[in-house]
């Protein structure tokens, strides 16, 4: 786990979106944005696991696995 300065943990939150019972299948366009720009959301696309931001880029969409901030 990395800490700031502060002894804060870098990760303060992480949601699991897609579950077993109910997966979460979004398009390159509904890839949605993580408090703004200043999370990460985790996804696996056709060309394999990455950011939504590397998925946008790509013009891929996938299933969204968590959200990280």
């Amino acid at each position: 786990m990395k800490y700031g300065q502060d002894n804060n943990a870098a990760i303060a939150n992480l949601q699991r979106i897609s579950r077993p019972g109910c997966r979460v299948y979004v398009g390159r366009n509904d890839i949605p944005r993580v408090l703004g720009g200043l999370g990460i959301n985790i996804l696996t696309t056709p060309r394999g696991v990455m950011t939504g931001r590397q998925a946008r880029k790509q013009g891929l969409g996938g299933e969204i696995l968590c959200e990280v901030w």
